[in-house]
């Protein structure tokens, strides 16, 4: 036996399933997803720096750069950078640009996890940026008034409150996300009815008579 079929009314009657909302990382959590993903694309442009200074002169390379900035040649800073180029070969370019790389690309996982939520990644931003801390403060208690230092120092605190802070609120399973995404509930109107069930045969008691005896 068929089952009945819904008429046009019911069918037109039923709502549209609304479309999926899908869930966004916190503002912060972006914000420093895109912080990391500078931090990459930075030094990913310096091992591409590297690789062209191969086959040539850095610290020669260096003087021209001073000079056409009007940089002070005389200052530290510059005298620093060139013991360190006159030190370099091509080995070691090759070497150093293999590093900023791979920290290139690190980063650019880091980004990715960051945005979507992933709890290694946060993990991971907690003891990246936790591991600057004791740098930083060891250079500040050398040079207090260094405004930068400060500034670099109080964003990776921040950084690790804030990782500590989701990790600590939020435990969910390795790999997954904060907040799945969520579906709203489709009417029940919209489930075709239930198959009608098909007659039953009648027991043998009820067709033969019952012996008087």
């Amino acid at each position: 036996m068929d089952a009945p079929k819904p008429e046009a009314e019911d069918l037109a009657a039923v709502p549209a399933a609304l479309p999926a909302t899908e869930h966004k990382a916190p503002l912060a959590l972006r914000t420093v997803a895109i912080f990391e993903g500078v931090k990459g694309f930075l030094v990913l442009l310096v091992a591409l720096v590297l690789v062209s200074l191969v086959h040539r002169d850095v610290a020669m390379v260096i003087q021209e750069v001073v000079r056409e900035l009007h940089i002070n040649p005389d200052h530290h800073y510059i005298e620093d950078v060139l013991k360190v180029a006159n030190g370099l070969n091509d080995n070691k370019l090759w070497g150093w640009a293999l590093l900023a790389l791979m920290y290139a690309v690190v980063r650019f996982v880091e980004t990715y996890g960051l945005w979507h939520e992933r709890p290694w990644a946060e993990w991971f931003a907690v003891i990246s940026a936790g591991l600057y801390v004791p740098f930083e403060v060891a250079h500040l208690v050398k040079e207090p008034s260094h405004l930068s230092r400060w500034t670099i120092l109080i964003f990776n605190l921040a950084i690790v409150a804030y990782m500590g802070y989701l990790l600590a609120h939020n435990p969910r399973k390795p790999g997954c996300r904060r907040r799945e995404r969520t579906i709203p509930a489709v009417c029940a109107r919209q489930s075709p009815p239930p198959a009608a069930l098909p007659p039953t045969r009648p027991c043998a008691a009820n067709i033969w008579p019952r012996s008087r005896w």
